[in-house]
């Protein structure tokens, strides 16, 4: 058992109560549509992940615990159950953790943000998208136009810097509504809206969908965005081993993620109803997001600019001390306990990493930079590619032998993010090589200072 002296410097180490023949409750609040919280929620209550790593000697020998799980949409209303006590743990991005930090000290109450999940330091993750049949090619041509977005959202932080980011004001240059992303997408299907900002996996799944293109990521802001885990700060305080109970399995839950993310995006699928093609952007190798549970020095600046986001929307009056509100002692411990190096993941901004060969040729990849990938329909496993050159070609045979394809993926050959390849552009350059980009106007100038040319998709694999 992980003993209360282990975690030096804690107010907890004081504590004397005993729990023993205590019923503890253990009520997490997940978003299982939020892909990138899986490691906080879907993946530990369907594996059933938690129940290894709670304490069951010494002070807890004779506890049993109740374990209780709610499902939520976004973070708000599951802070709203976390500050009425009827939830102790809690998964959400940084904008509305920020708010569940200021919503409990508007309560006399404080909570703590305990963990990153996943992140991207680069902020790729949240985005904007437009209904298929705009002219729009990005967010420069959205000026004068109506933009919805979850409001007191992660994307919604995101959407207000890219206004910034333009030079417009965001109450005259811009239409700006108040819209959840499950009403967005029929608003995007019918035209009701001209584009969409939303958190994952929306700017993706979307896309995906058929009736939407993504013209902007959050990494065009430059603003880091994660999504973490809290906890209710007195509850930490009476229970710390539960709490790293909790993050260990966190833990085991991102290593599972990292070993197998086609399953595991097959098992997201089968829960939240979000395709697995999608989950695989995020939870694959090289994803759009890494799966990152070290608090970063970008993750810390994520939360205190939306916390002052939040007192410029004047949904906060005011601030929160972040040396407080986030704690990293709970997860220090559960990586030592799991025999990992936090100090060294702290350090680790590397995507999650690809090893593999190339499906045609059988060597290994070693330039990441242009790697492509196919997964096959009834195949467990995605084919990479070393190049897109290699999977258009790949992809014409497969096409010939009927074989069905479930998604094309691509690297941005500026930010590195991974693309749905048939949303994509490609750019050649001198050599005939083909670069991916997420928007026109990106890889025409490529193209241009490359002596190449630009295509879309299907240009790209006719010219094969």
């Amino acid at each position: 058992m992980l003993l209360r002296a282990t975690l030096a410097g804690f107010v907890l180490a004081s504590l004397t109560w005993s729990v023993q023949a205590e019923t503890i409750r253990i009520a997490i609040g997940t978003q299982d549509t939020t892909i990138n919280c899986a490691a906080g929620g879907l993946m530990i209550r369907e594996l059933g992940l938690l129940e290894k790593y709670l304490p069951h000697d010494g002070q807890y020998k004779d506890a049993k615990y109740e374990i209780e799980w709610k499902n939520f949409t976004s973070g708000a209303p599951l802070t709203n159950e976390m500050v009425a006590g009827k939830l102790d743990f809690g998964a959400m991005a940084d904008f509305p953790g920020s708010f569940n930090g200021v919503a409990f000290e508007a309560a006399g109450k404080h909570s703590l943000f305990i963990s990153v999940l996943s992140g991207s330091t680069k902020g790729s993750g949240n985005g904007i998208v437009v209904p298929n049949n705009s002219s729009a090619q990005s967010l420069a041509d959205l000026k004068g136009k109506s933009i919805s977005v979850p409001f007191a959202s992660t994307a919604h932080g995101m959407l207000l810097r890219a206004v910034a980011a333009q030079g417009w004001d965001p109450l005259k240059d811009v239409n700006i509504i108040a819209q959840a992303p499950e009403v967005a997408g029929s608003a995007l299907q019918a035209n009701k809206i001209d584009a969409h900002a939303d958190f994952v996996p929306f700017a993706e799944l979307f896309p995906n969908r058929g009736f939407a293109r993504k013209i902007y990521d959050g990494s065009q802001a430059a603003a880091p965005t994660m999504h973490g885990a809290l906890v209710d700060e007195s509850y930490a305080r009476k229970y710390p081993e539960v709490v790293v109970a909790y993050l260990r399995a966190g833990i085991e839950a991102n290593r599972l993620l990292a070993a197998e993310p086609e399953k595991y995006s097959e098992l997201i699928e089968k829960v939240a109803g979000i395709e697995a093609e999608v989950n695989y952007l995020f939870h694959g190798p090289l994803g759009v997001q890494t799966r990152d549970q070290t608090w970063k020095p970008e993750y810390r600046q994520a939360v205190g600019t939306a916390i002052d986001t939040l007192k410029l929307m004047k949904k906060a009056d005011r601030g929160l001390d972040l040396d407080k509100f986030i704690d990293d002692q709970y997860i220090r411990v559960a990586f030592k306990e799991a025999g990992l190096d936090y100090n060294a993941q702290l350090a680790n901004y590397a995507p999650s990493p690809l090893k593999a060969n190339d499906a045609g040729t059988g060597k290994p990849i070693t330039d990441f930079t242009r790697v492509a990938q196919i997964w096959v329909k009834g195949e467990p496993k995605v084919r990479h590619y070393a190049s897109p050159e290699a999977a258009f070609t790949a992809l014409e045979e497969l096409k010939k032998d009927s074989k069905e394809i479930r998604a094309v993926y691509a690297q941005a050959q500026d930010s590195g993010i991974k693309l749905l390849a048939n949303q994509a552009w490609f750019a050649s350059d001198s050599k005939g090589q083909l670069n991916a980009f997420l928007l026109k106007g990106q890889a025409q100038h490529f193209a241009q200072a490359h002596g190449g040319k630009v295509v879309d998709f299907n240009q790209a694999i006719a010219a094969r």
